[in-house]
């Protein structure tokens, strides 16, 4: 039986469409809509941990990942 992990995404619109990133494991994908974009990512993290070497996944996937925000002066 398989088990299920999550993992962090973090999608941007650049254009006309939305690039989806997964840090943990760099993996990367994108969508013409923020969900095809969820889809899109969610397929190529799973392609990514059935064709990957666990050496590899234990290379690519960080321990700890934040997601945050700074305030920065501008102007």
């Amino acid at each position: 039986m398989k088990t299920s992990k999550q993992f962090t995404v973090i999608i941007q619109q650049e254009g006309g469409c939305f690039v989806a990133l997964c840090p943990e494991l760099d993996v990367a994908s994108q969508g013409g809509t923020v969900e095809e974009a969820r889809r899109n990512i969610a397929e190529a993290v799973g392609l990514f941990l059935e064709a990957a070497s666990p050496s590899e996944i234990r290379r690519r996937l960080h321990k700890s990942t934040y997601v945050t925000q700074v305030e920065v002066a501008v102007g």
